[in-house]
């Protein structure tokens, strides 16, 4: 993995060639809407940095992190990381230091690059999906003292779990599709006092049919099955979901097949697009420092940038 620029000769911080730069890191990657985010923040506030997307697995983890590390002077000094799978666990060795978020959950989606005063570079992992989450969710209208629900078991369902903790929820139930490897999860929900149970995701329907909040880390299109078995229980019951809130993290398709049910049972559906949008700001507060401000008009320039309504 080369990330030298081509244009050896340009001079960072020139027209031709921003001062800093950023990525997002992640296997595949070409569907990653954090280009255009990040891009559209970067302009809005200023900040000379550009933005690329890095298609990487976890073998080539430790000789991108090497290269960045190798740095010299002439090219432009990397701003920060943003983060997502398989590698949210992966990178958290790598790290010099990491965030106490970071610790709790095991898993970061965002680094941010810096110079010590000898020039070594120093990286510094942290977790902005909670707060994504947690935006998301709040902008929706979720209830306080929730009974949630949580689809999935990896790095997002550990965000998911701190996120709902911090929301006040008063249980979660994990569905997964092995129950064995909860283990991780419990304990952390029972690190932020969240009393959760563990069911496999075969049961899932029926406890969507109780919940108040949903939110599914599922893979694209993992969780039809579960969707039109939910379809099948709601058949006439029109409002069954009336004031309850589904966030799939997944984007692409939208809507999901389950959003889809969700919303046609009168539930309130969330994009996680929106998501991607509330933790991208943190992720440009962390890599832009000084620069940045006003967090409520950085936020409305992404929502434009990939045809999300302003918040």
């Amino acid at each position: 993995m080369q990330l030298t620029d081509a244009r050896a000769g340009d001079v960072a911080g020139s027209p031709d060639r921003p001062a800093r730069r950023a990525a997002v890191l992640g296997h595949p990657i070409g569907h990653s809407k954090s280009p255009a985010l990040h891009r559209a923040a970067y302009a809005s506030l200023g900040f000379d940095c550009s933005y690329e997307a890095i298609d990487l697995t976890e073998p080539e983890v430790a000789g991108l992190i090497a290269e960045i590390r190798a740095a010299g002077a002439g090219t432009p000094d990397w701003a920060g990381l943003s983060v997502t799978m398989p590698l949210k666990t992966a990178l958290v060795s790598q790290m010099d230091e990491v965030s106490a978020l970071v610790r709790r959950l095991g898993v970061l989606n965002t680094v941010v690059v810096s110079r010590g005063g000898d020039g070594a570079v120093r990286l510094t992992g942290h977790n902005t999906d909670v707060a994504g989450i947690v935006g998301a969710l709040r902008h929706a209208g979720a209830p306080a003292h929730a009974g949630a629900v949580i689809l999935g078991a990896g790095g997002t369902a550990a965000a998911a779990v701190a996120a709902l903790a911090e929301l006040g929820a008063a249980s979660a139930i994990l569905c997964l599709r092995q129950p064995d490897k909860a283990a991780g999860l419990v304990e952390l929900a029972a690190g932020f006092g969240l009393p959760c149970q563990v069911l496999p995701l075969q049961q899932a329907a029926g406890c969507l049919e109780a919940a108040d909040v949903v939110v599914s880390t599922l893979p694209p299109r993992a969780a039809d099955p579960l969707a039109e078995e939910l379809a099948q229980h709601d058949a006439g019951t029109g409002q069954a979901g009336a004031g309850r809130v589904l966030l799939d993290v997944a984007y692409d398709p939208w809507p999901s097949r389950i959003a889809s049910v969700w919303q046609d049972r009168g539930g309130t559906i969330v994009a996680g697009i929106e998501m991607l949008i509330y933790q991208a700001v943190e992720q440009v507060r962390l890599f832009s420092g000084p620069v940045f401000r006003d967090a409520a008009a950085v936020t409305n320039v992404m929502c434009d940038a990939v045809g999300v309504p302003r918040r």
